[in-house]
């Protein structure tokens, strides 16, 4: 049985059904993850030594700090060269950015955007900017591995896990490889608040709740808790809640959940104008252009 499959026969044993996303929404990783290990890989594997400032801006704010936050690390990379194509910057220094061409093919073809997909793919496509984009990524995992430890949830998660357990079927829903969610959540002893650790391997968002919860649970008892745009994404792709944790804000938003959001839930009056009200304040913390000239 493969990994999606798993979630396809996964059965209710609760009423309600939440996912839950992990770096950034449950744990404060995003910011390490992206700034010393994605990033300084970023420029040294694609050369972008002579426009390190501009790479390293744009990077940050594809990742952490605009609408696509939070998206998966091979389309965040496609991203932040359409984006540094766009800066006169990087023209006025003479900057050949590479094609990615083989890349984009990669992406729109394969769900499972991660390394074994992308390792069992480069065996067939023999080809040079395959290769990179994998050795990229391996090394990231590495770095992960070696700099990302002993990291807390944000304060508030623990207590809501245990109050979501009492009437709802949790998972983890993210695009951060499997070994590394699994890692930072036995190493906190949460584990063991939900059912399944999904991650990129498993698929996108959007098939992960429609495998394990989709046509199982009614629409208005399935949450998702997410802190980037793709999050709510995945919820509106599948019909179902959406409750952000804010950029910047997290400890008030898992306080938020933990004191009002979850009972709303449980209570059937999360939909409608409380949804809206979380929604209009999410919006406005992550814009969708960036502040540069673009050409």
């Amino acid at each position: 049985m493969n990994l999606q499959e798993q979630l396809k026969s996964l059965q209710p044993t609760k009423e309600f059904f939440i996912g839950i996303d992990s770096d950034g929404c449950a744990f404060d990783t995003m910011e390490i993850k992206q700034k010393e290990c994605f990033c300084p890989n970023f420029i040294k594997y694609y050369g972008l030594q002579q426009i390190s400032k501009y790479a390293r801006e744009t990077w940050e704010f594809a990742n952490l700090y605009s609408k696509t936050r939070g998206v998966n690390r091979f389309l965040a990379a496609l991203e932040t060269f359409r984006l540094l194509s766009q800066r006169p910057e990087v023209y006025a220094r003479n900057m050949e950015l590479p094609d990615m061409s083989a890349l984009i093919e990669w992406t729109k073809k394969e769900s499972r955007l991660g390394n074994p997909a992308l390792e069992s793919y480069a065996k067939t496509a023999n080809h040079p900017d395959i290769d990179l984009a994998l050795e990229w990524s391996l090394q990231v995992n590495r770095d992960i591995k070696d700099m990302v430890y002993g990291m807390p949830p944000f304060p508030g998660v623990r207590e809501s896990l245990v109050k979501m357990n009492e009437k709802a079927d949790a998972l983890v829903v993210s695009q951060t490889p499997v070994e590394a969610l699994e890692r930072e959540w036995e190493e906190n002893n949460i584990d063991g608040f939900v059912r399944v650790i999904c991650g990129q391997e498993y698929g996108t968002k959007t098939e992960h709740l429609t495998l394990a919860a989709s046509g199982k649970y009614p629409v208005d008892k399935i949450l998702m808790i997410g802190d980037a745009p793709g999050d709510y994404k995945a919820a509106k792709a599948n019909n179902v809640l959406f409750f952000p944790i804010n950029p910047g804000h997290e400890e008030d938003s898992w306080d938020r959940l933990l004191n009002e959001g979850l009972a709303k839930f449980f209570n059937g009056k999360f939909a409608g104008a409380y949804e809206k009200e979380l929604l209009d304040e999410f919006d406005g913390y992550l814009p969708e252009r960036p502040s540069w000239n673009v050409i």
